[in-house]
């Protein structure tokens, strides 16, 4: 193979864009790969590479590449449907299934808050150490859950339904509704770690995809594959439970901090009282919403 086009794909594998986009890619296919040699035996596939001139090599490895671009640029697409899908957003014939998890999910809540109280009625003088940690992190837990009958059936889809809320909860802003309009006036700082939060969470969903498929297609080729690929998942899910609570507390704070430009550019007054603040939150919210207040 020339040594100009090994040097050209080298530095083109060093570009920003190529590790970012192609990485899951490129181990998807190099895994398929793996398992098919594992399968099928590396001498005969290696025999017959080494057997073809040196164009059709040439056009079979840039035929590699397109191949691993194509399918990244396409599994980039499924961003969003596989991260509302592990929120928990899914087809009606899956609501028993939605509501025994919601069930679930209300049980771990009820027993957040019932150890939460306990350790909180306990005299701050009298806790451990180890209660006063606990104590801590029940209340981090707490702070991610949603109002029970807000609960979604998944652990991100509360951490993100969570978020949600508490602009709702705090000023009477609804997010779904506010944020689109928040964010054309946000400093472009502001704007910058949300875009790069945002990118994380869903770096980490289109790693879950990757892994499902990395599962599904390999599995039957080598077994290794179907570990690998549950292993995979399972790490890439807590990968987005962490995306996803930093991102929410990037919109959580966004909201107290910069909602004072929303009112500005809609030139309403932001009242100094925080209960005066919730009904005329929901006032505004309801006039972006229907276009009165």
């Amino acid at each position: 193979m020339p040594t100009k086009f090994l040097e050209s794909f080298g530095s083109k594998l060093a570009e920003k864009w190529v590790a970012t986009l192609l990485t899951p890619a490129f181990v998807f296919w190099l895994g398929g790969a793996a398992a098919g040699l594992q399968r099928f035996g590396w001498k005969s596939a290696s025999t017959w590479f080494s057997q073809q001139p040196e164009p059709l090599q040439i056009a079979l490895l840039i035929g590699v590449l397109c191949v691993i671009a194509a399918s990244a640029f396409v599994v980039q697409r499924f961003d969003l449907p596989v991260l509302r899908f592990l929120e928990g957003y899914w087809h009606p014939w899956l609501r028993p299934l939605r509501r025994c998890l919601i069930a679930l999910e209300a049980k771990r809540s009820q027993r957040i808050s019932t150890r939460w109280q306990t350790l909180k009625r306990i005299d701050p003088s009298q806790r451990n150490a180890e209660q006063r940690d606990e104590l801590v992190q029940l209340d981090w837990q707490q702070l991610h859950l949603p109002l029970e009958k807000q609960l979604m059936p998944t652990r991100l889809g509360n951490i993100l339904r969570a978020a949600e809320q508490r602009p709702l909860e705090k000023y009477g802003l609804d997010t779904i509704v506010c944020w689109s309009r928040l964010w054309l006036i946000l400093p472009d700082a502001v704007k910058k770690d949300l875009q790069e939060a945002r990118a994380d969470l869903n770096t980490a969903s289109r790693f879950w995809l990757w892994s499902l498929l990395f599962f599904i297609f390999w599995t039957f080729l080598a077994w290794w594959a179907a570990p690998v690929g549950i292993f995979s998942a399972i790490f890439a899910y807590n990968w987005a439970l962490d995306a996803a609570r930093n991102y929410g507390e990037l919109i959580e704070a966004t909201f107290d901090m910069h909602r004072h430009l929303l009112y500005q550019s809609l030139r309403w007054n932001l009242p100094p009282d925080p209960n005066e603040e919730r009904r005329v939150g929901q006032q505004l919210t309801e006039y972006l919403w229907r276009g009165w207040g």
